[in-house]
């Protein structure tokens, strides 16, 4: 069964994220990336409105999130999420470590995505894992050698691989 809100759902979530990573990418990278930075912003916010109206017209069809179980694993993991994302976060800027909060959000975000692959019964969601939480680390080497923040780094890769999701949603949507 084609799950057509659940695809129309990950264009527009994973566009939203991925613009909120390209707004994040912007705190210190090289002056020449900021417009190619805010043209891929623009672009993933277009990619979620479009999955958001595809999601609100197709709001009666089937979703994996209709099962009571399936939304509470989802519930849980989203809550456990935002919890270790915060609390290591807030523990990190205590101990002025600011330049490592924006991979440390990019691992909990990846690491996430390993327990929704079961909830929403999508493989796929194991790559996004495995690719943020390779651009959470890689960041931490790539952005001193090019001297610049480290969410300059995660903001682009995180940015990138989440409008790549979001448009394979809209690709499984039409699809279906």
């Amino acid at each position: 069964m084609d799950f057509v809100r659940d695809y129309a759902m990950y264009a527009s979530i994973f566009g939203m994220f991925s613009f909120s990573w390209f707004g994040w990418a912007q705190e210190n990278p090289k002056s020449s990336w900021r417009k190619y930075i805010g043209i891929a912003s623009g672009v993933s916010l277009l990619v979620c409105l479009i999955g958001g109206y595809l999601s609100v017209t197709n709001w009666d069809a089937p979703s994996v999130l209709n099962d009571k179980n399936s939304f509470d694993n989802y519930l849980i993991s989203v809550y456990i999420e935002l919890f270790l994302a915060g609390a290591g976060a807030s523990i990190l800027l205590k101990c002025k470590y600011n330049d490592y909060v924006a991979p440390w959000i990019a691992f909990i975000v990846g690491i996430h995505f390993i327990s929704l692959k079961s909830v929403f019964n999508d493989f796929s969601l194991y790559l996004l894992a495995v690719l943020l939480v390779a651009v959470s680390i890689a960041s931490l080497f790539i952005s001193k050698k090019l001297n610049v923040a480290n969410s300059a780094i995660t903001g682009m890769g995180a940015g990138t691989i989440l409008f790549a999701f979001a448009l394979l949603g809209l690709i499984r949507y039409l699809l279906s």
